[in-house]
């Protein structure tokens, strides 16, 4: 189907078809006439299927309307999780509406200058393409307003919910007017977003797109298994010196593997550049222009780099680490093989990561196929999530516990349980008595008294009975010298602590102990010891190595 069998005005449609566009996607298709009327859409569909001139069309061509609110702020509002899809939705958007009068957009996202973005909002504007965090900072400043706004769009909310951003979508709709158009795109529209989908739109029609097998879309996809880093560092740099390969993206899972990566690519003498989200706006700018112009042949990047990236030259997409979510492989390998064009998904697993490689299979609904190259191929195999061809898997399945285990040997035989199971005379547990309800043990014991004696053993009994100690060596027994209760006590002298003859006691005892302290500090005292020299006679003898005691004092007093 054409563009212009969906109702779209001629203006519109000239700006449409001057882009190269002629045939609509399933999404736009469905989308685009359900829009025109004015209710509220929710549309599932995949990357790359074309959402975004979805839902910017329909827009626009709301715009060739003049507007019955008052102010300065725009009528159209699309909300995206990244700055790059932002960049791109009002580059697209300015490319629809190239041929409306007086048609002014503006991008706000972090990172970049406010000024500039301050100077866009001070006039009249039509769309603006913000990430939820910079419009939550310009609404608390007061520079937008609402007033006038007509269409609210959540592109790819699944991302920006999986982003933290629920609480300031909410928080925008809200200071949104309850009379607008709210059309929301994801990839999914089940749990968390099926239930913000539910809030913030009426009645809304929901659209549902088959995604697209890999194999229609024209992406190959190869799995290479990685002994360690410097195995996946020397198949990144075999890959990226193929001939095949024009451009390539290669994702990493930190911002710091994309700075690493970057720079070795850069010094091996590749025309190299990063992308992660501690970058500024105009460092990301840069390098995605540098990208579409061809002078950088490689792209390390976060998946801030997942979305919003459609550059044509792109070839490769290599994931030098495998992503924790499977959505996200979806996302990563549909910057390649975009409008038709083909394109090769090089995946690097580690021996432990098969788990991850089942998940992306299991939503895909595709097998992924292993390659080798020559001279690189893995020294190990992997230990789980891939079992090779031929031997079933015992993932999911009990193991039998009669089953001899592998690598283990025989299982251990403990004979035949069907029979219960006695130990000497007691009755044997199991028919007789339930073992849940054994009641108190005692009872099922034996007495002391009935059980036979050991015959080497002599009969237990109390063995202090009668049996006086032997003294050890020469010391008499404790017995003879232990002072027991009977044992009489000699009675304590009673002290009267408020007499004059105690207090002068105590003061005649301190007196003596403190002539006593005084007198062993050697020099310090006049009556020291005999032999020492009196106080202050300090000479060149103490500073010598005489017999007489060296003092600090003496010593520094010279």
């Amino acid at each position: 189907m054409s563009f212009s069998e969906l109702g779209l005005d001629p203006l519109i449609l000239k700006s449409v078809l001057a882009a190269g566009y002629e045939n609509a996607t399933p999404v736009q298709q469905k989308s685009i006439p359900a829009a025109l009327s004015g209710g509220d859409l929710l549309v599932s569909s995949h990357t790359g299927s074309g959402k975004t001139a979805a839902f910017l069309l329909p827009s626009i061509q709301r715009l060739l309307a003049e507007s019955t609110g008052k102010g300065m702020g725009p009528r159209v509002l699309v909300l995206t999780p990244t700055r790059e899809l932002a960049l791109q939705v009002e580059k697209a958007a300015m490319t629809y509406g190239k041929d409306m009068r007086r048609f002014r957009t503006a991008c706000l996202v972090g990172g970049s200058p406010y000024g500039l973005q301050l100077k866009r909002l001070s006039q009249p504007v039509d769309v603006v393409v913000a990430t939820p965090g910079r419009l939550i900072d310009h609404l608390e400043r007061g520079k937008i307003d609402f007033s006038r706004l007509e269409v609210l769009v959540l592109d790819e909310a699944d991302r920006m919910l999986d982003m933290g951003f629920v609480d300031d979508i909410k928080a925008i709709a809200a200071r949104c007017p309850k009379e607008r158009q709210t059309l929301l795109f994801s990839a999914t529209l089940d749990g968390v977003v099926g239930n913000l989908a539910r809030e913030l739109t009426r009645d809304a029609q929901r659209i549902e797109i088959a995604a697209v097998p890999m194999q229609e879309s024209k992406i190959e996809q190869r799995l290479l298994f990685a002994d360690n880093m410097d195995h996946k560092n020397r198949l990144l740099d075999a890959l990226l010196r193929g001939v095949e390969m024009t451009q390539a993206i290669v994702f990493a899972s930190t911002k710091r593997s994309t700075e690493e990566i970057s720079d070795l690519l850069a010094e091996s003498g590749f025309a190299s550049d990063a992308l992660h989200g501690d970058m500024q706006q105009g460092q990301r700018n840069r390098a995605l222009q540098r990208l579409r112009e061809g002078r950088t042949k490689v792209l390390v990047a976060t998946d801030v780099a997942a979305r919003g990236i459609d550059v044509a030259g792109i070839s490769h997409v290599i994931n030098f680490d495998l992503p924790r979510q499977a959505e996200d492989y979806v996302h990563r390998i549909g910057r390649t093989g975009r409008a038709g064009r083909t394109g090769i998904a090089v995946s690097f697993a580690g021996m432990r990561e098969g788990g991850l490689v089942k998940n992306i299979e299991r939503y895909t609904g595709n097998r992924i196929e292993v390659h080798t190259l020559p001279g690189l191929e893995p020294t190990q195999k992997p230990s789980a999530g891939r079992p090779p061809a031929g031997r079933p898997s015992s993932a999911g399945r009990p193991r039998s516990h009669n089953a001899p285990r592998s690598g283990a040997g025989e299982k251990r035989s403990f004979g035949d349980r069907s029979e219960p199971r006695s130990y000497g005379d007691r009755p044997p547990r199991g028919d007789s008595r339930d073992n849940r309800d054994r009641g108190y043990r005692a009872d099922a014991r034996p007495a002391s008294g009935d059980r036979p004696a050991r015959s080497d053993a002599p009969p237990r009994g109390n063995r202090f009975e009668g049996a006086p100690r032997t003294p050890y060596a020469d010391r008499a027994p404790r017995n003879e010298g232990f002072r027991g209760a009977e044992a009489p006590r000699e009675p304590k002298a009673e002290v009267n602590g408020n007499s004059v003859e105690y207090w002068e006691k105590r003061e005649r005892e301190a007196k003596t102990k403190a002539a006593a302290t005084r007198g062993g500090y050697g020099d310090r005292g006049n009556s020291a010891r005999p032999g020492s020299q009196p106080r202050g006679s300090y000479g060149n003898d103490n500073r010598g190595g005489g017999s007489a005691r060296v003092g600090v004092r003496g010593r520094f007093k010279d």
